[in-house]
């Protein structure tokens, strides 16, 4: 059974820092990429970033270029989401999810095979 662990979110004010966890088991790690969406409320479920484990390859949103960052531990089996200089407008229930690596399809969460449990991230402002 495959199964992503996202945890990590929390409330923070504005300018701070939250580390974004997600555990996989279950998948080969290698095998996949595990990128991070967002989804506010009313609002369509965003692409924040990816990393391909095997190769490195990492994408992002411009909406966070230059301020999140993406890393990985095939030992652990988990990614990470560094997420520094938030914004109120990062508040979101953050997911991670697993799919077979198509670079020009990373930001496109129908084709994601595998999904966590959200995580909340609120930035107070």
């Amino acid at each position: 059974e495959v199964q992503l662990q996202a945890s990590g979110g929390g409330l923070v004010q504005a300018g701070g820092s939250l580390r974004l966890s997600c555990a996989a088991s279950g998948i080969t790690f290698d095998d996949y990429a595990v990128g991070w969406f967002r989804q506010a409320p009313g609002t369509e479920r965003e692409g924040v970033s990816v990393i391909s484990t095997s190769s490195g390859i990492t994408y992002y949103a411009d909406s966070v270029k230059g301020r999140f960052t993406i890393s990985s531990d095939s030992a652990k089996n988990t990614v990470y989401l560094q997420m520094n200089s938030l914004k109120p407008e990062d508040t979101a229930v953050y997911y991670c999810a697993a799919f077979y690596f198509i670079a020009e399809y990373w930001s496109d969460p129908e084709r994601y095979d595998y999904w966590g449990q959200g995580t909340q991230v609120t930035v107070s402002s």
